[in-house]
């Protein structure tokens, strides 16, 4: 059968994209039409940045050409985002940063401080410069998850300014509120308090040059994850999440807080913890204690990727107790977990920086780092 243009753009009349009021071929998203035989080119534009949207209009397109035109259709889409020429960029850019990561939970309990430590140190073995900004103000835990919880960063002088230095172990550079609280002391702020203290740590701070700083964001949504996206230009956020009903009800918060029109910062994925239970005597057996693949549908539901599932393993508690993440343990069934995970979140940050428009200078084009030689 052979396409005709004209019904294409009829077809293509039916749809508008999320947040705009025009139908695709008035607004000028639909920049030009082929057809050649059963094949068919779309050359789409956005003006918006985020993925989900970007996501969303192919869809459409495929949809109404496939039940208004022919189902026959064979369709190919051209996507370009083009943005004014003065993006607006939420937050202040740190120097030297690439890439900063949100590692975020709709709620507590989730494991999302440990994803984040191990997923720190699995960066780092790849050859990555990294650093963690501990941005749960009122429960932090990457002093103890690091081994450092009696360290104090150092004041040094950097251009005539006094900075703090972040305190480094296992390789990754680390702030953190709780190494300027005594472990019994409860933090009492009020959140314009908590928001003054985390500006401080993330523009009073000598990071250097990093290719990834992880923001360990508190649970919910709240004051702090406003503050965080205001004062920094994020690259994209990592979900984490139990397959529990109860957990991914909370997590599809998150999702949609970071996808809002308001706040819109890309999200890279979901990942899975405490996805099953495997007995050491019995390592052929899979317990699902909270659910089965519960995560991975919600990914699917919300057309974000899946990054991948930690299982529950007492190794994972007991080194984050003892102060050395899981994934360093060489040979492990963690290690290998958490390096999957790993270049899965590193893939999407690539996928990221080549379709959207960047949010700092210098990106991270190629994944040679995930092949670097392993650091001992």
């Amino acid at each position: 059968m052979k396409l005709d243009r004209k019904d294409i753009l009829k077809a293509l009349e039916t749809i508008t994209i999320a947040g705009e009021g025009k139908n695709m071929v008035e607004s000028g998203a639909i920049a030009n039409v082929i057809t050649f035989g059963d094949e068919v080119v779309v050359d789409l534009v956005l003006h918006t940045p985020a993925m989900h949207i970007k996501k969303r209009a192919e869809d459409d397109i495929k949809k109404a050409i496939l039940e208004l035109v022919s189902s026959g259709a064979k369709i190919k889409i051209n996507s370009k985002v083009e943005v004014p020429d003065k993006p607006e960029i939420k937050g202040k850019q740190i120097p030297g940063i690439k890439n900063i990561i949100g590692v975020a939970s709709g709620k507590g309990g989730v494991g999302k401080s440990t994803v984040t430590a191990n997923l720190a140190v699995s960066l780092a073995k790849m050859g990555f410069s990294v650093g963690i900004l501990d941005a749960d103000i009122y429960g932090p835990s990457m002093p103890i998850m690091f081994d450092v919880e009696s360290e104090k960063p150092i004041s040094v002088t950097v251009d005539g300014k006094s900075k703090m230095k972040p305190v480094e172990s296992y390789e990754v550079k680390i702030l953190s509120i709780g190494f300027f609280t005594a472990p019994s002391q409860a933090v009492i702020w009020r959140g314009p308090m908590a928001s003054k203290a985390l500006n401080q740590m993330i523009f009073d701070a000598d990071w250097g040059e990093l290719d990834f700083m992880l923001v360990d964001l508190p649970p919910g949504t709240g004051d702090i994850h406003l503050s965080i996206v205001q004062s920094l230009p994020i690259t994209g956020v990592v979900i984490v999440s139990t397959p529990q009903a109860v957990a991914l009800a909370d997590a599809k918060k998150g999702v949609s807080m970071f996808m809002s029109e308001a706040i819109n910062v890309p999200v890279l994925g979901i990942i899975e913890n405490m996805a099953y239970f495997t007995p050491e005597e019995l390592p052929e057996n899979k317990y699902y204690i909270f659910g089965k693949e519960g995560a991975r549908n919600l990914a699917d539901d919300l057309e974000v990727p899946f990054l991948g599932e930690v299982p529950i393993v007492q190794s994972i508690r007991e080194a984050g107790d003892y102060g050395r993440p899981a994934a360093m343990q060489a040979g492990s069934i963690i290690e290998t977990v958490f390096e999957e995970i790993t270049r899965n979140v590193v893939r999407e940050v690539i996928n990221r920086n080549e379709s959207l428009p960047a949010t700092e200078a210098v990106k991270i084009t190629t994944m040679a780092g995930c092949s670097a030689v392993k650091k001992n």
